[in-house]
């Protein structure tokens, strides 16, 4: 194989790959290091970057959380810039943070796939909402009005506010239009949750107002007890898929409690909050 062949195998022109054979010929696996380049010589030893790396990966400066160009030039000796480089080749960031979170449902990947899918491909003349709340939003009342931004000015708010308490900010977004649905609400509870979504019904158009299987599945926010949740889950799909009475949806549901041995309060609220679906029910 000629070097032009090897060349484009390796990503270089004929001439690089020529030289590179003729080391290895005359010198072996010897002939593929580096040789001595020109210019001043290194001033500063491997073993002080290495001491350098090993210092702002393994240890902190006293009085502070990491390592700063400053304060590691100020450790060791050496210049800021010299530190900022050697941090820079060897891609070492002390200032950067990130954060992660490790799902234990054993059906995560399942269910991203179904959610991302539906914003992807999503179905014939369906619908796409993404449904989210946020609580204890302060509302807070500033003691002047805010002086607002003008040319050479930016806007001035006080620092003295009144406290009004807080509010819960439900949202939906049509992912097709781009329209957002809003409401707040006092109190963050599964009956606020419930009477959004009742909201958002009234404003699909036509036949796409259906959202009944959707509320509160596996919002644990809205759920007492998990286990409660999804029994009441998997009972409202199969009683709307084949449109029993809501009679009958709320007998399978005392009954499953009392099966639980549960005690008389706890299906008494239960069932308070199976009363919040009769809507999407039709009648026995």
């Amino acid at each position: 194989m000629n070097n032009v062949a090897i060349g484009k195998q390796v990503g270089v022109n004929g001439d690089t790959s020529g030289k590179w054979r003729v080391r290895y010929l005359e010198c072996g696996i010897e002939g593929l290091y580096d040789e001595v380049r020109s210019g001043r010589p290194r001033s500063i030893a491997e073993d002080k970057i290495a001491q350098v790396i090993q210092q702002t990966l393994d240890t902190k400066p006293e009085g502070a959380t990491h390592w700063s160009v400053r304060t590691a030039a100020e450790a060791t000796g050496l210049s800021k810039s010299t530190i900022q480089r050697v941090w820079s080749a060897f891609g070492v960031r002390p200032h950067r943070t990130k954060s992660f979170k490790l799902s234990t449902d054993p059906f995560f990947i399942e269910k991203v796939i179904d959610i991302v899918g539906l914003y992807l491909n999503p179905p014939s003349n369906a619908v796409v909402l993404c449904i989210d709340e946020k609580s204890q939003c302060q509302a807070l009342e500033r003691t002047q009005p805010n002086l607002p931004l003008d040319l050479g000015y930016v806007e001035v708010y006080t620092h003295g506010y009144t406290r009004h308490g807080t509010t819960t900010l439900f949202s939906a977004l049509n992912v097709a239009t781009g329209t957002v649905l809003n409401t707040f609400k006092e109190k963050h509870r599964h009956q606020e949750f419930l009477s959004f979504l009742r909201e958002v019904d009234k404003n699909l158009p036509g036949d796409l107002a259906d959202i009944g299987g959707c509320f509160g599945i596996e919002d644990r926010i809205f759920a007492k007890h998990p286990q409660d949740c999804k029994r009441a889950a998997e009972l409202l799909a199969k009683a709307i898929q084949v449109e029993v009475g809501f009679g009958t949806y709320k007998n399978e549901i005392r009954k499953w409690l009392l099966d639980k041995k549960c005690n008389p309060a706890h299906v008494e609220e239960q069932m308070a909050r199976v009363a919040d679906l009769s809507s999407y029910f039709c009648e026995d």
